[in-house]
């Protein structure tokens, strides 16, 4: 007789109850005048909230509002989302790609993670860091990666509170194939780890390699938690107070939630932020709400932990606000954005990374992508000491790597610090808007 553990027996039931009830996906151009409204409902399970999120954001959506509720053995979602230019969808093109991810074909939602922003784990070798922020990291990892004939096809790289996180694919220089030799992988790590350590960083520096799956944003947001770069000292924090995110944690006694309240200057992408954040901290969302219809974007969530209890302790509500912090300012984009575009070759991140060491240029946040034959790598840059860098430095940079191939584009990333307002709370807004909106949706059974 066949001996099953109990998380095989559980895998095997929930694929059960998702085959019993295929995700519903409903997405109407009809109901908004200025966003398309997509409805996911299905039977609820955990991770279910950040799987749509995160398809969502994939596709590079922009959530205007969304309206969340999840308690029982069943969940809804309501998003109402533009595309980047603030239009509606197109029914023919992006909302048939959502149907096709959310909807029944997709099987269940832990397929995405497979089709939708992910590497392929047969295309790449995926490898993890984390160690000391300090100038000309970079350039001294893709040094190394270049050395030991390996070619980068694409990789992430944020920064926070003087640490750095960076997921990058590799494959093999002369095959184009991903890397398995356990030997030159052993290779890869011990060096990369030493660079990492440095003479400042002797035990918390960390280097993996794997052929796994990953959605890299995911890991990222996963890796800097580990490293805990959200109870660093940051030194930037007393300088830019005024953007410091407005985070509130409360309990609600007599409903047995605790209540998360966020405010803060909207960004693409901040939705799944602070969704995959409370997600990794083992918590359950059961009801929000977000709007995002301005420059500034406030978030409320009522949630608890896995097994259904709220927030016990101070120490406990705090590191929630830490934490939530860290998940916004880690992709907050500090410094000059320059963007490369040309023909791509080995060792060009690493001849690139080197000119702008040797310019006195420190990357605090880059993209690398590969789109056949082109390169198309974005960089935000401060200098040495994390401050604005000098037009005539940029223009020495762009003269060195070719200045059809390098062009800064700061103007669509200049930040405006936002309005002085009073304290807030969405507790009126959920009444009046989302309570009342999920009563007309028969999800909840009153909202006076």
């Amino acid at each position: 007789m066949d001996c099953w553990s109990p998380i095989t027996m559980d895998d095997e039931f929930e694929k059960l109850v998702i085959r019993m009830n295929p995700p519903r996906v409903t997405v109407d151009n009809a109901s908004s005048r200025k966003a398309t409204l997509i409805k996911v409902d299905s039977a609820n399970k955990r991770g279910s909230l950040l799987d749509v999120v995160q398809v969502l954001t994939d596709l590079n959506l922009i959530i205007r509002r969304a309206y969340i509720s999840s308690d029982g053995e069943w969940f809804m979602d309501v998003f109402y989302v533009t595309d980047q230019h603030g239009n509606k969808l197109s029914e023919d093109d992006v909302a048939e790609r959502i149907q096709q991810s959310l909807g029944p074909r997709g099987r269940s939602f832990r397929s995405l993670r497979r089709s939708v922003g992910v590497q392929a784990a047969a295309e790449n070798t995926t490898i993890e860091l984390t160690g000391r922020d300090r100038p000309g990291l970079l350039s001294e990892i893709f040094a190394i990666l270049t050395d030991l004939k390996c070619n980068v096809v694409a990789s992430e790289v944020w920064t926070h509170n003087s640490r750095m996180a960076s997921v990058v694919y590799i494959t093999d220089e002369a095959t184009g194939l991903p890397i398995d030799d356990p030997g030159r992988l052993t290779k890869i790590k011990q060096l990369l780890l030493y660079v990492l350590k440095g003479d400042r960083d002797k035990r918390s520096a960390n280097t993996a390699v794997s052929v796994d799956s990953t959605h890299k944003e995911r890991r990222l947001h996963q890796m800097m938690y580990a490293d805990r770069d959200y109870d660093m000292d940051d030194a930037d924090f007393g300088s830019a107070s005024e953007r410091k995110p407005f985070v509130t944690v409360e309990n609600c006694v007599d409903k047995g939630y605790t209540i998360v309240n966020l405010r803060c200057p909207d960004r693409p992408k901040l939705l799944f932020d602070t969704v995959c954040t409370l997600t990794d901290m083992q918590y359950v969302v059961y009801h929000g709400t977000i709007i995002a219809e301005g420059p500034e974007a406030c978030q409320e969530y009522f949630i608890r932990h896995m097994d259904g209890s709220p927030v016990s302790s101070e120490a406990e509500r705090q590191r929630v606000i830490n934490c939530l912090e860290a998940a916004i300012r880690r992709r907050t984009s500090e410094g000059v954005r320059l963007e490369l575009c040309g023909e791509d070759r080995v060792g060009l991140l690493s001849d690139v990374t080197r000119i702008f060491r040797e310019n006195g240029l420190s990357v605090t946040r880059a993209e690398v992508t590969t789109r056949g034959s082109q390169a198309v790598n974005v960089f935000y840059v401060t200098d040495s000491s994390g401050y604005p860098v000098k037009n005539e430095t940029i223009e020495a940079v762009r003269k060195e790597i070719g200045f059809t191939i390098l062009h800064v584009n700061d103007d669509a990333h200049s930040k405006s610090p936002p309005q002085e307002r009073g304290l807030f709370s969405l507790g009126n807004i959920f009444r009046s808007r989302s309570e009342k909106f999920l009563y007309n949706l028969g999800l909840i059974r009153s909202y006076s």
